[in-house]
């Protein structure tokens, strides 16, 4: 051996080999149970592909998956969910395939596989399409199939919009989760009034219009142990889209317009239109609830009646005198041209209110009158308050039921599973515990309710009394009581309308009685 050959070294290349997985599909048991089934073609084919890219140091991988008898729209499939494991694994390089519609018929599964793929570096070869994300053309061939499925995307989207719209606009319900008070008819495509639901939104929208507040409705309702449809507490916010929802005057919305639906409502178009009113003034007057430091004693209450539009307080000062109003809320944005009211002297409608109230106290037959329409009111409350403790029942039984059930199923399992089952046993044990809560306090309601009734004379009593009772309230407390009596008053080209809250002045009789 010369010089030259004794100096030469042999340098030896190792490379690690191309782990490559072959996955095959058919969509029912017949293709696969044939003694050469559509399974086998697409193995031999793909085994084939992988032999002659063996200078490449491609590998079978000898485990097998194989889902025959599966639909290509879900990626819920036996052999699909061990093939992810193992790339999850760091067992396999590259995923093999007849066509890419035998891994996926949904190009939006389609497209999630393969970025699953590109995060763990793993390759996709489709023989039938040429299609090799390993390569450049196959990045590339990528990015056309991206390209044309978002365009159909899209396509189906705008498609599926305007099919939303069109149904909407015929008053059909369009899908999605129900909202209290409904549930979806078996067949679907429409809501089915759920009665005991009912009463409670009904109740609810009642409740708000007696507080007109929503943080103190939404507490109050917790408190009750009252929930959402989802069995999620209330809020403000999901108060407000309740309560605002015009589907529970049997109309489907479609952006700012609404349409006659094909579903019964639940509530009362007049309650729905006063709860209205009372969020769009809450609105206006953002939070000067809290704030009354010129004693404005018709706050929410006054309405200007041409502009169907809240009146807000305002006040000004000249030469150390102070001027309040109450002032429209239309007139005040759009400016005073556009509204025949503008503002009214806001002691000028103070005294007139005050005025109205005493005049019923010194007229028998507008006494004789509260008095009626007040005893009508209570016995709508004694009819609502037994409807809740029914309700209420019902809701016992169901929540008992779920938690023997979490019980049952907390003692099946074990690890993290058997954590969450606990945790959601101690929320509905929890649940429970409010509604017994509420059950006592409604059972409470009823034992009380049943034995009040409205006293004729002590309305007549506390009416007649009503100067001396005024003059000794202050302004919070005069607030609250004209609250208490005032439902609403209208004010338009001089005149004012009230109404009354009447089962108001049987709570004002036995407030005052001795």
């Amino acid at each position: 051996m010369d010089r030259a050959q004794r100096g030469l070294r042999a340098v030896a290349t190792v490379t690690s080999p191309t782990r490559c997985a072959i996955y095959t599909r058919v969509s029912t048991e017949d293709q696969a149970s044939k003694e050469y089934s559509s399974l086998d073609a697409q193995r031999e084919m793909a085994a084939a592909y992988i032999t002659s890219q063996r200078h490449e140091g491609w590998v079978a991988i000898e485990d097998r998956y194989d889902d025959p008898g599966y639909s290509g729209a879900t990626t819920k499939r036996p052999a699909l969910q061990r093939l992810l494991a193992d790339i999850e694994a760091g067992q396999v390089d590259c995923v093999v395939a007849y066509r890419y519609d035998r891994v996926s018929r949904s190009l939006l599964d389609f497209l999630q596989l393969l970025e699953f793929l590109k995060k763990h570096q793993v390759g996709f070869v489709s023989i039938a399409e040429r299609f090799d994300t390993s390569t450049p053309h196959g990045e590339m061939a990528l990015n056309m199939v991206l390209s044309v499925a978002q365009c159909e995307r899209r396509i189906i989207g705008q498609r599926t919009r305007d099919k939303i719209h069109a149904a909407r606009r015929r008053g059909r319900w369009t899908g999605g989760t129900p909202v209290l008070g409904y549930d979806t008819a078996p067949e679907g495509g429409r809501l089915l009034v759920n009665e005991g639901e009912a009463e409670q939104v009904r109740a609810i929208f009642q409740l708000f219009v007696e507080v007109a507040s929503l943080i103190p409705v939404s507490q109050e309702l917790n408190r009750r142990g009252w929930t959402t449809k989802a069995r999620k507490p209330w809020t403000r916010v999901t108060l407000r889209t309740m309560l605002t929802n015009p589907l529970y005057i049997g109309r489907q919305k479609l952006g700012a317009e609404t349409f006659p639906g094909e579903h019964d409502a639940v509530v009362p178009r007049k309650l729905f239109d006063q709860v209205q009113r009372l969020l769009a003034n809450s609105r206006s007057t953002g939070s000067a609830g809290a704030r009354n430091g010129h004693g404005f004693l018709l706050r929410g209450l006054i309405r200007c009646a041409a502009c169907d539009a809240a009146m807000t307080p305002g006040w000004s000062r000249s030469r150390a005198r102070l001027y309040k109003y109450y002032r429209c809320v239309h007139a005040e944005k759009n400016g005073h041209a556009v509204c025949p009211t503008k503002s009214v002297k806001a002691d000028k409608v103070e005294a007139f209110v005050v005025g109205e109230i005493k005049r019923i106290g010194a007229d028998p037959a507008l006494q004789q009158a509260v008095f009626e329409q007040a005893l009508a009111q209570v016995k709508a409350q004694r009819r609502g308050i037994k409807a809740e403790a029914k309700r209420l029942e019902r809701e016992l039984v169901t929540a008992h039921a779920d938690v023997e059930r979490l019980v049952g199923a907390v003692s099946r399992v074990t690890g993290p599973a058997a954590d969450a089952i606990a945790a959601e046993l101690a929320r509905e044990q929890e649940r429970v515990g409010t509604l017994e809560s509420r059950q006592r306090e409604v059972e409470a309601e009823i034992a009380a309710l049943g034995k009040q009734d409205i006293d004729r004379e002590a309305v007549a009593s506390a009416l007649q009394a009503w100067d001396e009772l005024w003059s000794v309230l202050l302004v919070p407390e005069r607030e609250r009581v004209l609250k208490l009596l005032v439902d609403r008053i209208d004010y338009g080209g001089g005149t004012l309308q009230i109404q009354w809250r009447l089962a108001g002045f049987g709570q004002l009789a036995s407030e005052v009685a001795p």
